[in-house]
């Protein structure tokens, strides 16, 4: 039976014949030796076509057909127009090589081809593609060097490409950057404090937040120069007017000590960066949630967009934290506490960073290990979903949450919980349905903005086609020395031109006949002229003529 060999390289397919394996038999070291040598190997295997890849997207769309193990049309006709054709109802005298087994069992679905992947294919496809350069002409190493290295570069790039929306990459430093704003701050907000309280020291008592205590600072300077009629100011940063009251008062009788302008400057400026950063930690929160929403959506709605965020810190990634079990993701944060315990031979941790959960501080003490382990489940369960979903939604983990509400119910109460197949199933229902509506609300903006293009040809081709009918009457109008009117005034008009014409032509003759004959003729002219009113045009000039041949011969017989 015939061999051929199917060799995918960067530049294009090839098929190769082998020959003379009967004598050679399927003895892999007799054939490992002799492809070192071209000699020897050229004897057995010879090339029998060549198809090149038109481009370089083509060459990336092949390999990741191949990658995948699937036929493209394109090796099938190569295949189909080089290969002995099979006659129906008979089995083929030949057989196809090839490296990825699922390309041989591929091709023998579509096209009945018997293929073959073992190791003598194998090694012979490596004698291949140590001599290919060899075997086709006008290829030099130098260019099958280049296209191997950007084919590579290329398939490289389209597996590590991932969706920009969906990189856990920006939740993991925005989570980072959030945790040492919130020490910065705090840290910052008492220097203000202690620094400010040398000059007012009976604020510090009277407002108890850092950020308002900043920017009441900032806007006092100095406490001898408040008054009363700086207390609606101080109102709208408070958000109370007794408050106000009692700041103004206290800066009365204050205790503290003043301050030089300078000081009062340095303060002030570094009130300003305390302000400045806690509203640059407002804005990367509000970021922060927006990323979870798009990144982790389940697990957002479960438990949290900062302990989600957390958790998928500490993973490393999602597709990390989706690969961890529930018992590894129940402990996450809380590795020293695990190790120190099983050094120890003391009791491990019931619980790592999701502690932070709220569910956790609603349950009892004797019940929160057990909703740990089942909050630890419902989390990995959403992480899963998130990383391997293709649709973005959060329904699944608005109705895990659901359960977790249930359980607490059930340790509190005893109310049986919901089965979570069932649960589940009202979770991909609702999915289906939103998918089904959101295909049905694009349709109809599809069909909304179809309909308003056709609304705009169709005006657009009326306002062209009066515009038309107005031209061609401003040209009539401007050929006839006469404004635009009615069509029936306007024919009128054009008959009593016509007829004004052919007095005009009419030449004055000396003789009395051609006189008397251009004097009757006026006169009927001017009847005619009034009976045009009543007649059409083609009737009178009938008339006309027969009026003229009866005078020529009565003036001829005179």
């Amino acid at each position: 039976m015939a061999l051929f060999l199917l060799f995918e390289s960067a530049s294009g397919y090839s098929l190769f014949h082998a020959y003379g394996l009967d004598e050679i038999g399927q003895n892999t070291e007799a054939v490992r030796n002799s492809v070192l040598d071209l000699t020897r190997f050229g004897k057995v295997v010879k090339l029998v076509a060549f198809h090149p890849f038109s481009s370089a997207l083509d060459a990336l769309n092949q390999c990741n057909a191949v990658s995948e193990g699937l036929m493209t049309d394109e090796l099938r006709n190569f295949l189909e127009m080089n290969l002995p054709k099979v006659k129906e109802g008979k089995k083929a005298k030949f057989s196809l090589g090839v490296a990825e087994p699922k390309v041989g069992s591929q091709i023998f679905e579509v096209t009945k081809i018997p293929c073959q992947s073992n190791e003598f294919v194998l090694e012979l496809l490596r004698g291949v593609r140590l001599h290919f350069d060899r075997f086709i002409k006008d290829l030099k190493p130098s260019d099958l060097e280049k296209a191997q290295l950007g084919l590579g570069h290329s398939y490289s790039r389209a597996k590590v490409k991932f969706n920009v929306n969906r990189v856990d990459n920006m939740v993991i430093q925005a989570i980072f950057l959030l945790d040492t704003l919130d020490k910065d701050i705090n840290s910052f907000s008492m220097r203000v404090r202690e620094w400010y309280s040398w000059h007012f020291p009976e604020l510090m008592k009277i407002i108890n937040d850092n950020y308002l205590y900043a920017k009441i600072a900032k806007s006092v300077e100095n406490k001898s120069d408040l008054t009363e009629d700086h207390i609606p100011e101080l109102a709208d940063i408070v958000g109370d007017e007794d408050k106000a009251k009692e700041i103004v008062e206290a800066a009365k009788a204050s205790m503290g000590q003043d301050l030089s302008p300078i000081d009062l400057i340095n303060v002030q400026q570094f009130a300003q960066r305390v302000i400045n950063l806690s509203e640059y930690r407002k804005n990367l929160y509000e970021y922060l949630v927006t990323k979870m929403n798009d990144i982790a959506p389940n697990l957002a709605s479960l438990i949290g967009e900062i302990v989600g965020a957390r958790l998928i810190s500490h993973a490393g990634s999602l597709s990390n934290l989706a690969k961890c079990p529930s018992s590894t993701l129940q402990i996450l944060g809380a590795e020293k506490a695990l190790f120190r315990a099983l050094k120890t031979r003391g009791n491990t941790p019931k619980y790592g960073l999701i502690f932070h959960s709220s569910f956790i501080g609603r349950a009892s003490t004797k019940n929160k290990g057990r909703i740990a382990r089942y909050l630890a489940n419902k989390c990995s369960i959403a992480s899963r979903i998130d990383c391997f979903s293709e649709v973005n939604t959060s329904i699944f983990g608005q109705k895990l949450r659901e359960q977790v509400e249930e359980r607490l119910d059930f340790y509190d109460k005893g109310v049986a919980p919901r089965k979570n197949v069932d649960v589940m199933k009202a979770a991909i229902e609702s999915t289906l349905n939103n998918t089904s509506q959101e295909d049905a609300d694009g349709l109809q903006k599809d069909e909304a903005s179809t309909k308003k293009s056709k609304k705009k040809k169709s005006k657009r081709e009326n306002v062209d086609g009066e515009s038309m009918a107005e031209d061609k009457s401003l040209e009539v109008a401007a050929d006839g020395d006469a404004p635009i009117e009615p069509e029936t005034e306007k024919r009128k008009k054009k008959k009593h031109k016509l007829e004004e014409q052919q007095q005009e032509e009419v030449p004055p003759k000396a003789n009395g006949h051609d006189t008397e004959q251009n004097g009757t003729p006026k006169k009927n002219k001017k009847k005619k002229s009034h009976e045009d009113l009543d007649n059409d045009g083609d009737v009178q000039m009938r008339s006309e003529g027969t009026k003229k041949k009866k005078k020529k011969v009565k003036a001829q017989g005179d």
